[in-house]
């Protein structure tokens, strides 16, 4: 496949809720509206949570973590095309053994915002009628 059609996919498939999601690192909480967009956005691409989790931790997490430290409080120049440029970049490179070793760090890169993204899951199950784990 050509390279430009693969990242035409990649940006099709996902730009719409790498973005949405990128507000669960936010410096400021997210707000009810940024989540009711989330799940809008989850909802269309039809990912189970465990998918969701995987986009979370694996696609976006290694690259949101390394920005979350430099960005303004309401991302005033947070830039979209350059974010989707990134995470991209950062997708593209997830073969093999890369998923791996990432896999493996992404604790420390989820640390700041895995309390988000757990409220967002909880979130995701209440909107689809199941039930939390221990709920």
């Amino acid at each position: 496949m050509h390279h430009e059609q693969q990242i035409e996919e990649l940006v099709v498939r996902r730009g719409a809720l790498w973005l949405a999601l990128s507000s669960l690192w936010l410096e400021r909480e997210p707000r009810e509206s940024d989540y009711a967009r989330m799940i809008r956005e989850i909802d269309a691409s039809e990912l189970t949570l465990q998918q969701l989790e995987w986009v979370y931790r694996l696609e976006m997490s290694p690259v949101m973590a390394r920005n979350q430290l430099s960005m303004a409080g309401e991302w005033r120049a947070f830039d979209e095309t350059e974010l989707l440029t990134r995470l991209v970049r950062h997708n593209r490179k997830l073969g093999g053994w890369r998923k791996v070793s990432w896999s493996l760090f992404s604790g420390l890169t989820t640390m700041m915002s895995r309390p988000r993204f757990n409220e967002l899951a909880m979130r995701v199950m209440v909107a689809r009628g199941e039930r939390p784990p221990g709920g």
